[in-house]
């Protein structure tokens, strides 16, 4: 079941060619439920579609689970604490958290700023994370390791790398990030992103814990069966926002040169995850910013983020200053044919 709805959020101009150009789209991913979203300088277009039959509760209303695509939300966080100068990117994670514990000579370099560019040195996740996760991968892998054992296994974390000289990807150092900033702010992670991101930017469908019956879209496995909502322990502020497609294209579009902003720092902020800050990849030919991978396109540069849960997919991506934002879920399992990402992608590269 497909529908096509043009939802003009600056304008009330519709978008036919973007409308056609989504439901081809759309057609290329198999998923349960698909919703593929674009917005031109505030002129929004949604498709939605999937193999199941759409519930009482349209899926552009549903929060979806944005997996790792939580991250640039971290990201922008971390950006305004610094504008308001609350926190210093170069301010060390260790003396934050846990002043005068004796940690390796690695981890006590390790600022900020390394944890959220995935340069810190720390693996994807701590060693001591699978032998608990393994026997439940498929269902709850994070679960069961709280908000305190991520900040222990930081501590006695010994990095394979110098900090600061290579970069990989690390779910770990991230979490560890969202702790240390609520102790630094003394103010709990989800209130902290609330109260610096969710309601300035009036994300009033964005959230980091599962809401009322009914409000959630419902992931699934290959094989089409139903999983639970994600439980993200303490990691987080790595992957545990979940966020209507309509929330997550106003979130683009504060980024992409949406409507002015007054509040100086959180302007401040979004300039800053803008700009790119570090190479990376094979031959360092990939550009890293604070939070988004920065890609070269045709029409321009393109920052972007992807995630993925036990059961769901989501995209963020957008042009700056050109007013291109292009956001997308699905409610299934990633797998190694998966077009999803590619899709999306595609969308944000490739249109006019």
């Amino acid at each position: 079941m497909t529908g096509t709805t043009a939802l003009p959020a600056a304008s009330t101009a519709a978008d036919p060619a973007a409308a056609r150009l989504l439901a081809e789209a759309a057609g290329r991913i198999e998923a349960p439920g698909v919703v593929l979203a674009i917005s031109r300088n505030g002129v929004r277009t949604v498709h939605t579609g999937g193999s199941a039959e759409p519930g009482p509760v349209p899926r552009e209303l549903l929060a979806h689970e944005l997996g790792s695509a939580s991250k640039p939300y971290a990201g922008l966080l971390l950006a305004r604490l610094v504008a308001q100068g609350r926190v210093r990117y170069e301010d060390r994670a260790a003396e934050l958290l846990a002043p005068g514990f004796p940690v390796h000579p690695a981890v006590r370099r390790i600022t900020l700023r390394h944890l959220l560019t995935h340069t810190s040195g720390l693996p994807a996740l701590p060693a001591d994370f699978y032998p608990q996760a393994v026997p439940r991968w498929s269902t709850d892998p994070y679960g069961g390791y709280p908000a305190e054992r991520v900040v222990r296994a930081f501590l006695r974390a010994r990095p394979r790398h110098r900090p600061g000289t290579r970069w990989r990807y690390s779910n770990f150092a991230v979490s560890v990030l969202g702790h240390t900033l609520a102790a630094a702010t003394g103010t709990p992670w989800e209130v902290l992103l609330h109260q610096q991101v969710l309601a300035p930017l009036h994300l009033d469908a964005t959230r980091v814990r599962p809401g009322p019956e009914g409000t959630e879209a419902v992931g699934h496995r290959r094989d089409g069966a139903p999983v639970p909502a994600l439980d993200t322990g303490g990691f987080t502020a790595a992957g545990a926002v979940r966020a209507t497609p309509l929330d997550m294209l106003t979130f683009l579009e504060a980024h992409a040169g949406g409507p002015g902003l007054t509040d100086p720092t959180l302007a401040a902020a979004l300039a800053e995850v803008r700009r790119p800050l570090l190479r990376r990849g094979l031959r360092h030919t990939h550009t890293h910013t604070l939070t988004w991978f920065h890609h070269p396109s045709p029409y321009g540069p393109v920052l972007f983020h992807a995630g993925a849960t036990l059961g769901q997919q989501a995209f963020l991506g957008f042009r700056p200053g050109t007013g291109l934002a292009v956001a997308a879920t699905a409610t299934r399992r990633v797998h190694r044919a998966d077009t999803f990402v590619a899709t999306a992608y595609g969308l944000l590269t490739e249109t006019p």
